[in-house]
């Protein structure tokens, strides 16, 4: 028998991934115009909490243009040598957005502790008036972007860089507050570690998300033997080998297996019956499944001790 390969049913749809794309760029919008007003009053107030947000939003412009971009290029279809198009991407998106969140983080730990030895004068007015305004974009933007399809990592990489930011004019407001009653300015700096933290956090679990796909490890939620073992108990299987679950994109995941099966059984209606297993239990329903007879001598191999007909 040759390879039989399952048809592979499209994972999103054009329509879906142009909604996605202008909640993207309005999202977008909106974060370059608060970025700029921030940067500035960040300046004028000496507002570490407030630099550090406006750094943040940066990477946020970033990373909602480099997922515009991902977004259009994964629509591409497969060429040449590109059999599965350019969808991972959109992997390759999310992953930068991680590592930027992570270096990021970095430097704000690295200057929140200077300021924390020697805390500046900050205007907390002008602080706390910049946060909250900050704090009402960043809600907006993450209302639009919730409503994209945040199965794909490249979205949620996206959706965790605003967010993000979101915490962190919280914190900022919180610090500014605080300096007006108690006239604590270490509480800026503080803010700004809280901030890292969460860039951390998101950073970690974004770059962790995105290396399991480039490793190729079977998807969250789906046991390799677990699979194997229901591929295996299905009527007329004798063996099930060189198995390999993995995802080719967020959204996308793929199985290959070798199945033998009995002299007596329909090869054909054999994967049909495997295929219908993968695609109801495991929702994977993009399967290449090379269904043979198993031969004579590995039928005998294969009875267990005491089995009828066995020794």
């Amino acid at each position: 028998m040759g390879a039989v390969a399952g048809a592979h049913r499209g994972h999103s749809h054009a329509g879906d991934a142009s909604a996605g794309a202008g909640r993207l760029a309005a999202a977008l919008g909106l974060i370059v115009t608060l970025m700029a007003a921030e940067i500035a009053f960040g300046v004028i107030a000496h507002s570490l909490a407030l630099l550090t947000d406006a750094g943040h939003m940066l990477t946020d412009a970033a990373a909602l243009g480099l997922s515009l971009l991902a977004l259009r290029l994964a629509r591409r279809p497969a060429t040449g040598a590109l059999t599965f198009g350019l969808r991972r991407v959109e992997i390759l998106s999310a992953q930068a957005n991680g590592v930027t969140l992570l270096v990021l983080a970095g430097f704000v730990v690295y200057e929140a502790v200077q300021r924390l030895v020697t805390p500046p004068h900050v205007r907390a007015g002008l602080v706390l008036g910049v946060a909250i305004a900050g704090a009402l974009v960043n809600l907006a933007a993450v209302a639009i972007v919730s409503g994209a399809d945040r199965r794909s990592l490249n979205v949620e990489g996206s959706f965790q860089h605003i967010l993000t930011d979101l915490y962190g004019f919280l914190a900022t407001a919180i610090a500014a507050i605080v300096i007006l009653i108690s006239s604590f300015r270490r509480a800026d700096p503080i803010a700004s570690l809280l901030i890292a933290a969460l860039m951390l956090r998101s950073g970690w679990a974004l770059v962790m998300a995105s290396g399991r796909i480039f490793l190729e490890a079977a998807p969250e939620g789906i046991d390799p033997d677990e699979v194997g073992a229901a591929l295996a108990g299905a009527p007329g299987v004798v063996e099930v080998h060189d198995l390999h679950v993995w995802e080719v994109t967020s959204g996308f995941p793929a199985l290959s297996a070798h199945v033998l099966v009995g002299q007596d059984r329909d090869c054909h209606a054999t994967r049909r019956e495997l295929e219908r297993i993968l695609v109801e239990r495991f929702a994977l329903d993009h399967s290449t499944l090379q269904v043979d007879h198993a031969a004579s001598e590995l039928l005998e191999i294969a009875q267990r001790p005491g089995a009828p007909g066995g020794s």
